[in-house]
């Protein structure tokens, strides 16, 4: 069974930093990624991993502050979040895909439930 379930979530103030964790079980996944979704905003893609490579891309709003790392023997995704501001609190959602992916929503065919970022001023 295809399961990702997220962790790591929490309230920090701004320069503050957090680590998700995403477990993944039921499948061996070529591409994950981090997204998340803020009140009355769209899913943005935050960072990707290409799972076969370990090639990495992230959006332009948290380059140099995130970084998406994979651990193979366990199959577990992470994000470090540092210098975390107030723009960043948010639903964070692992995501994962079968085949090679990007930034779109509708390349991934898993979900998790999210997990909530907030940070303070």
């Amino acid at each position: 069974q295809v399961q990702l379930v997220e962790s790591g979530g929490g309230s920090v103030q701004a320069g503050g930093s957090l680590r998700l964790s995403c477990a993944a079980s039921g499948y061996t996944y070529s591409t994950m990624a981090w997204f998340r979704q803020a009140p009355g905003k769209e899913r943005e893609g935050v960072a990707r991993i290409y799972t076969r490579d370990g090639s990495t891309s992230y959006a332009d709003s948290v380059k140099g502050r995130f970084t998406i790392s994979q651990d193979r023997a366990t199959n577990t995704l992470y994000l470090l979040m540092n210098n975390l501001k107030p723009e960043d609190t948010a639903m964070y959602y692992c995501a994962a895909a079968t085949v090679w992916a990007w930034f779109g929503t509708y390349e991934y065919n898993y979900w998790g439930q999210g997990t909530q970022v907030t940070v303070s001023s």
